[in-house]
């Protein structure tokens, strides 16, 4: 369990940057991994799996769905809320793949991507020295948040551990039972993980509930990868006993539909929890994406086919890439779900992964993004080795990228 609190002396804005590892040693903004290997795979032409965005279009019936909207003038604002097309479908989805039955006029928030929907509901509950608990690794955007509302980031590792099936990711639950106190405000539930692929195991998903229900505690989740799942399904903890009162649930359309560009997000909680959320979103965003609301909604109402076609395709997609990689050297833990698979670099002879990450373009005409991004410093020697890579790309970019890391 670590405590990373904002530093002190610094301006406001100073302690969120320095709080979410935004300050360079001269006090000034450091550009992110993300942005400096996007600008190297741009430099020199090498294969970009850095960032996880998909290289082709999600299902026509989406696109066409947002063409129509724009042609018949859905283009101004939209309700703070949510237009009803999409709040519906949401519901609908809910208690088609779940079985949660939500009310759409209450209980559903439409937001500028998921990023937003966390964004919003860390803003609207956590106070200066509120705990908030997070896995790790986590997606950079919880640590500047946290730190932005003045909240104190406790994280607790997923470790790695090669096992048969390969290697997985879960917490030891007594660290995640020391990181959950009376001080703790919010859990962030994220799972399917970014960057690792895990899917949490159901007694990790039950402690998680039961630590909050006896410290009172919210829980939030990201489960944007939720259709992504290659093995089984996936479970929203909300569907838990004891979870729905306290579980405020974030998804959204870009990861499922291809669609990451136009920031269509939303979240599900008890009415309570939404107008608290709503009353802080309202001075973000105000509202979004107007034509592309009724698109996402296109999609949700999809069949089934599509969604389990969708798991299927990027299932072998990860394989393909899998084979680089080992072929290359990499001991590769396969993910569960997700656009990324972990590979770790010490079988080459890497013990850091950011170095290879920055070598990668000269040395094989790829670029990954190194793991250590999604930690805190103190913890970088715990994951030092290792390096993400998308495949959520085409086919012909993922073997192309495949065999230049087995010439490795």
């Amino acid at each position: 369990m670590s405590d990373f609190s904002p530093a002190a002396g610094l301006s406001p804005w100073q302690r969120t940057a320095a709080g979410a590892g935004l300050l360079g040693a001269d006090g000034a903004i450091a550009a992110t991994i993300f942005a400096e290997m996007s600008a190297l795979a741009a430099r020199t032409g090498a294969i970009n799996l850095g960032q996880g965005f998909p290289d082709e279009d999600g299902p026509a019936e989406v696109l066409e769905a947002a063409r129509s909207a724009i042609a018949d003038g859905v283009n101004q604002y939209p309700p703070g809320i949510g237009l009803p097309v999409l709040r519906e479908a949401v519901a609908r989805h809910q208690a088609h793949w779940y079985g949660i039955e939500l009310d759409a006029a209450s209980e559903v928030l439409v937001t500028a991507g998921a990023t937003e929907a966390l964004a919003a509901s860390i803003l609207a509950f956590v106070d200066a020295g509120d705990d908030v608990v997070t896995f790790e690794p986590y997606y950079d955007a919880y640590a500047a948040l946290i730190a932005r509302a003045g909240g104190v980031h406790r994280t607790v590792p997923l470790a790695w551990s090669a096992e048969a099936s390969g290697a997985v990711w879960q917490p030891d639950l007594e660290a995640l039972g020391r990181a959950v106190t009376d001080r703790t405000r919010m859990i962030i539930v994220n799972s399917p993980h970014n960057p690792t692929g895990a899917v949490l195991d159901d007694e990790v998903l039950v402690e998680i509930v039961r630590l909050a229900e006896r410290h009172d505690a919210l829980i939030v989740t990201d489960e944007v990868y939720e259709h992504l799942v290659f093995d089984g399904a996936h479970r929203p903890i909300a569907t838990l006993p004891g979870a729905r009162e306290r579980t405020i649930t974030i998804s959204s359309g870009g990861k499922t539909f291809s669609t990451t560009g136009w920031k269509i997000g939303w979240l599900t909680a008890p009415a309570h929890l939404v107008a608290a959320v709503l009353a802080v979103k309202q001075f973000l965003t105000y509202v979004n994406g107007a034509p592309f609301q009724p698109a996402i909604a296109a999609g949700l109402d999809l069949p089934d086919a599509f969604f389990a076609e969708a798991a299927a395709t990027l299932a072998g997609k990860r394989e393909v890439l899998a084979a680089g990689l080992e072929a290359a050297g990499f001991a590769v833990a396969r993910p569960q779900a997700g656009y990324f698979i972990v590979a770790d670099a010490s079988p080459l002879g890497f013990s850091d992964g950011a170095e290879l990450c920055r070598r990668l373009p000269e040395l094989a005409g790829v670029v990954g993004v190194p793991v250590t991004a999604f930690v805190h410093p103190e913890r970088h020697d715990a994951y030092r080795s290792l390096v993400r890579f998308a495949f959520c790309k085409r086919m012909p970019v993922l073997e192309e990228a495949s065999t230049r890391l087995a010439a490795l």
